[in-house]
């Protein structure tokens, strides 16, 4: 098996405790993927032994405006320190905070000449952070129908502000499924990101339920993950179309090369 396999907790066996389905992803030999941290029990999340490879690293903020700036930066400080506690890879980002529904706070459909500057130098500021306390950001892609108005959203907007950053502070989350929905060509779209991705994410389209239940061919995405020398985790971030684990066999399946 050569990649780091993980899921995302939030999204599977919804009836129980957070850190219930944190310790039965270990015990099935998975890294665990979080989303938001303020309701947890931390101090459970930690006597389970899991792997935790991502999780959010902000709870609101923006990139591109002054103020937005400053609230996602105190965001993502107090994000790392929890990060730090749970022993969690990586820090994950979005061009602005999602709300109910995944839908972004604020919606934008078009954006200010210097956006994309003023976007960059806050993630030089998010990289200054993260070295100083010791953590990984990544910085995620999210599709149009899914996250409307997200502000660089699209794969390419995020290959651009993190290759343009280029620090190892800063990594791409590449999400395949949003990719499929936003862009297509998913295998092209990873070569071009390899470089600078730190974990790829994946659920299958329609339905963003595991690998197997929608139109992409995963055991050819991960064969050519494999070829192109991607040796790092894949989260699973989807819903079980059934039974949970039977969607965490098939994602195992479809990744083993």
């Amino acid at each position: 098996m050569p990649f780091q396999l993980a899921a995302c907790a939030e999204m599977l066996w919804q009836d129980k405790p957070i850190h219930w389905r944190a310790a039965r992803l270990h015990e099935m030999g998975f890294g665990v993927g979080l989303w938001n941290w303020p309701e947890w029990d931390l101090d459970a999340l930690k006597a389970t032994g899991a792997t935790f490879t991502i999780m959010n690293g902000y709870l609101q903020g923006r990139l591109t405006d002054p103020e937005g700036a400053e609230i996602l930066l105190a965001s993502a400080r107090e994000t790392a320190q929890v990060g730090k506690r749970l022993g969690v890879h990586r820090l994950n980002l979005h061009g602005t905070g999602l709300g109910d529904g995944g839908l972004p706070i604020p919606q934008h459909s078009t954006f200010a000449p210097g956006s994309e500057q003023r976007a960059r130098d806050t993630l030089h500021r998010i990289c200054d952070l993260a070295e100083a306390e010791g953590v990984t950001f990544t910085l995620e892609n999210l599709n149009p129908l899914d996250h409307p108005g997200c502000p660089f959203g699209s794969t390419a907007d995020v290959l651009s502000l993190v290759s343009a950053v280029n620090r190892p502070q800063l990594r791409i989350n590449l999400d395949l499924y949003h990719t499929q929905v936003g862009e297509g060509d998913v295998i092209r779209w990873a070569e071009a990101c390899l470089p600078w991705i730190g974990e790829i994410q994946v659920a299958d389209n329609p339905g963003r339920c595991e690998p197997g239940t929608g139109e992409m061919h995963w055991p050819n995405i991960a064969k050519a993950l494999d070829a192109m020398g991607y040796d790092g985790p894949v989260g699973m971030e989807a819903f079980a179309k059934d039974d949970p684990e039977e969607a965490l066999t098939a994602f195992r399946a479809a990744f083993r090369v």
